[in-house]
């Protein structure tokens, strides 16, 4: 459970057991727990805002739905949102492979990370709000499945693809994650995005096809990054895990406004 925690406490802020002391192996192995740490974001996400429809009579789906963004950065430290706009700045400069990492190690944001970063705001701000409006289930639903349905993806991108510096904190990530390790995440995650279904049969449609299409785009978005950079780093780990998220919640809007 060691890698389980400290997983927890690299990709959140919620830290249960405070880890001091962390080896490359542990660091590594925390891999295949990811959707697990997705998993505890997800109830966290889906309380705050059912809990805050419930009590208002979801009267006010418009603030839900900023409140629900807003937990997505907080409980986060906004670490993946940091990566994704690196990522941007990076890959839309234009620049060769030693320039477009030199850029996305850069602490600060420029226009292409910005404006990425607004951009997907605005979508999954105006997803949440939907989402609310249609019922707590459902908006409750998506929040409890997109961490987990992200961070499984960023496991397969982690596994499928390599590390595209010679070294990092991402690394280790890469140098300890196997066939091994992409199997045991996935029957994990599938193991907790089954409770969801438990809500309505239509559940059982909208999971799979969130995880299938999170899955191509990070997979396409892997891809990209191996053009341009030869592989991938930890800023495209966070920000594939955020496109994957923003991909299953528009598929949950979707499949609940029954355009489908």
């Amino acid at each position: 459970m060691n890698a389980f925690f400290i997983g927890l406490q690299f990709l959140t802020r919620i830290s249960i057991v405070r880890q001091t002391i962390w080896t490359e192996k542990d660091f590594g192995e925390s891999v295949k727990f990811f959707p697990a740490v997705g998993a505890v974001l997800g109830i966290f996400y889906a309380l705050i805002v059912g809990l805050f429809l419930f009590l208002t009579e979801e009267k006010f789906p418009m603030f839900a739905g900023a409140l629900g963004f807003s937990a997505t950065v907080i409980l986060t430290g906004g670490i993946h949102f940091d990566g994704f706009s690196d990522s941007a700045d990076g890959l839309f400069s234009g620049r060769e492979k030693e320039k477009i990492l030199e850029i996305m190690k850069d602490s600060r944001a420029g226009a292409f990370g910005v404006t990425a970063l607004i951009t997907f705001s605005a979508f999954e701000i105006s997803a949440f709000i939907e989402l609310s409006k249609i019922s707590i289930v459902e908006i409750c639903a998506a929040l409890y499945c997109m961490p987990i349905i992200g961070r499984l993806c960023m496991v397969f991108v982690i596994g499928f693809f390599p590390y595209a510096r010679p070294t990092g904190m991402g690394k280790a990530f890469s140098d300890y994650t196997n066939s091994r390790t992409i199997f045991f995440a996935f029957v994990e995650g599938i193991l907790l995005l089954s409770p969801a279904a438990i809500f309505s049969e239509r559940f059982l449609i909208a999971i799979p096809a969130a995880i299938i299409f999170s899955v191509a785009v990070t997979f396409c978005f892997g891809k990209f990054s191996m053009k341009k950079i030869g592989g991938v780093t930890g800023d495209i780990y966070g920000a594939a895990s955020m496109l994957a998220e923003l991909t299953s919640v528009i598929i949950f809007l979707i499949t609940g406004g029954g355009i489908f």
